[in-house]
């Protein structure tokens, strides 16, 4: 047996409120469910992507709960790659720098085995300081 997708991908925040409006407002996601102080969940694409806030996670679910989530969460800077064409990522460099988010790297990746030339990347990072990143597909040979 083999999993068919990743259905959800979750990064921790430090500023709950900070990353919503920057989730929702910079990156354009729909916003599907929040509780305060702990959680805000966006629709993108056929996933969803969870923030968390790592604290609020951590704690061990009361007896009976309505949704008995084991705990998780982490500390630190995470990781997320947005799927994006090479006209997408021009236009999103674009966007970021009119919005005042630094790029921080925009490269092309090697050549996979078969391929003409490598796909494209560009870095940036949320008001937490995770890394995101917009990537052509082909950087996976997919």
């Amino acid at each position: 047996m083999r999993p068919s997708a990743i259905l959800e991908s979750a990064l921790y925040v430090t500023d709950l409120a900070a990353a919503e409006r920057f989730y929702r407002e910079v990156l354009g996601l729909e916003q599907i469910a929040r509780a305060e102080d702990r959680h805000v969940f966006f629709q993108c694409g056929r996933g969803v992507l969870l923030l968390f806030n790592a604290e609020a996670t951590r704690q061990q679910p009361e007896p009976g709960a309505k949704l008995p989530v084991p705990p998780h969460g982490t500390a630190g800077q995470g990781h997320l790659c947005f799927s994006a064409t090479a006209d997408e990522i021009e236009r999103w460099k674009a966007h970021l720098t009119e919005g005042g988010v630094a790029v921080e790297a925009d490269f092309h990746w090697p050549a996979k085995p078969g391929q003409a030339k490598g796909g494209r990347s560009i870095y940036f990072r949320d008001p937490s300081g995770n890394s995101l990143e917009f990537a052509e597909p082909k950087i996976w040979g997919l």
